[in-house]
């Protein structure tokens, strides 16, 4: 039988090129879709896509769903839609790597859930939110490296924070990272964070990371590491892992003081990195210092309030207290009464160590104190408050008619209901309830001789405090000093409390 024009043309090719003809014609007689300029690749099971350097402005529509691996590196795609990756339940290897992607849509790859690793590392990425990366409950590998990354909601690794192995977000612009979900990545074999801005780590944030074999945290703005169980376990007398840990934070600003005495009692191989503080191991190798300079300085108060603070109930009063020493000192508050004074309704304690009682009460008479702690040592200092109670106004001449129907407080209410309208007048008014704040509303009463202010007294839900409130007839007061008046000839009193 004479061959064909197919067959002769076939014939005629070199040997090499036999397989991978035979490989498009087994694609073709199939019909699978190949977008242009694209390679696929279908050697069953398998199919492969690759679209790299095609000038791609947007994730072709024609992809075969049943693909399994797709590249589209170094193209000029921006955004990443929702419907692009749908029903591509087969994937398992995705690479967006080289493109210029600042937008991912809210559930872009919730369909992906057989995909092991995704590579979107080197674009324009400027956050990481909770709802990007949903539906994908078997990722190994996420590489999100060289984009602007500024921040990652807490929920964004959700998905696979049991799965991971692999997390890479070097060269972006993290100050901080959901260090809680980080924590829980027990799979977790490598962790790559070199080149941001972070400059905080959780304490214990690795304690749970038993597979982690490498922690690169360089050249980033750390001034000390946490203490963790994982780098001690790698170096203690027990079992050692597998694979030795690897850390590297060089780089950093570190600040050598005992604080990181933990650290240099650890064996490394390395001296690459230094001190950037205290000025006497300025530019020191970190691992060539000995362990007796690693020193830290207990606090000392240098400045406080008065040694007496008098203050007229209900009025607020600040009491000063801050403290140097190496590491910068915590500084808290005792109250006379040896509660440990944090924020509440009535107390706010500054970061420079300053205490603040914005509404003063009798029980706040007594000695007040400071209390500055470091990992050297604290330092104390007492502060004595005199809370001078309010004057008593003296009775008015005339006593006021009795009230029709009186309430069960010493508050006017309304009359009951069937009682005469004139009668039911409300004496006291509270409109524009909030959940920090109410308006509160009575009638002038006729000239009384002797008056000069109005006292407010409730109670704070937060605390469950008396709190006073009180304000002069001939001025105007707003929160926190004191409730407001409105002007003269008005036919009320308003004040507006700060609970």
């Amino acid at each position: 039988m004479a061959p064909g024009p197919f067959s002769s043309a076939l014939l005629s090719l070199p040997p090499a090129a036999l397989p991978f003809l035979l490989l498009l014609w087994a694609g073709a007689s199939r019909g699978q879709p190949c977008p242009g300029r694209c390679i696929c690749q279908n050697v069953a099971p398998t199919l492969t896509m690759l679209c790299a350097k095609t000038g791609l402005l947007f994730v072709p529509p024609a992809i075969d769903r049943r693909v399994v691996e797709l590249r589209l590196t170094d193209n000029f795609i921006a955004a990443v839609r929702r419907r692009d990756f749908a029903n591509m339940t087969s994937l398992v290897h995705l690479t967006l790597s080289r493109n210029t992607i600042g937008q991912v849509a809210a559930g872009a790859f919730a369909d992906l859930r057989a995909l092991r690793a995704l590579h979107l590392d080197s674009n324009r990425l400027a956050e990481v939110r909770g709802d990007q990366l949903r539906g994908l409950g078997n990722l190994r590998h996420l590489i999100l490296g060289n984009n602007q990354i500024r921040r990652v909601e807490s929920a964004a690794f959700d998905a696979f924070l049991s799965t991971v192995e692999d997390l890479d977000l070097s060269y972006n612009n993290l100050e901080a990272l959901p260090w809680e979900a980080v924590g829980q990545m027990v799979n977790l074999n490598t962790l790559t964070l070199d080149h941001n801005l972070i400059d905080h780590i959780a304490e214990g944030t690795f304690v749970q990371l038993h597979k982690l074999v490498r922690l690169d945290m360089t050249s980033n703005r750390l001034h000390k590491l946490p203490p963790d169980g994982l780098f001690l376990r790698s170096q203690g007398p027990g079992p050692k892992p597998p694979t030795p840990l690897t850390v590297s934070f060089g780089g950093n600003p570190l600040h050598c003081n005992c604080e990181l005495l933990w650290l240099r009692r650890l064996t490394r191989e390395d001296d690459l990195e230094t001190c950037a503080t205290p000025e006497h191991l300025t530019d020191r190798y970190f691992w060539s210092i000995p362990e007796e300079e690693f020193l830290c300085e207990p606090p000392l108060i240098t400045r406080q309030a008065g040694g007496r603070a008098l203050v007229v109930e209900g009025q607020a009063v600040s009491l000063r207290c801050r403290a140097v020493g190496d590491p910068e000192p915590v500084v808290h508050w005792v109250a006379p009464d040896g509660r440990l004074l944090g924020n509440s309704s009535r107390t706010r304690v500054r970061g420079d160590g300053t205490l603040d009682v914005t509404i003063t009460t009798l029980r706040d008479s007594g000695t007040f104190t400071c209390i500055a702690s470091n990992a050297a040592g604290e330092a104390t200092a007492p502060v004595e408050v005199c809370v001078v109670p309010l004057p008593l106004m003296a009775p008015p001449p005339a006593a006021p008619p009795p009230l029709t129907e009186p309430g069960s407080s010493d508050i006017a209410t309304p009359g009951r209901p069937g009682a005469n309208e004139s009668g039911a007048e409300r004496r006291l008014v509270a409109a524009e309830l909030t959940s920090s704040s109410v308006l509160i509303r009575w009638p002038a009463q006729r000239p009384v001789p002797g008056i000069r202010m109005y006292q407010v007294q409730y109670n704070s839900s937060a605390d469950d405090s008396l709190v006073y409130r009180w304000v002069l007839q001939s001025q105007d007061l707003l929160p926190p000093q004191g409730p407001s008046l409105p002007s003269a000839g008005s036919l009320g009193l308003l004040a507006q409390l700060g609970f």
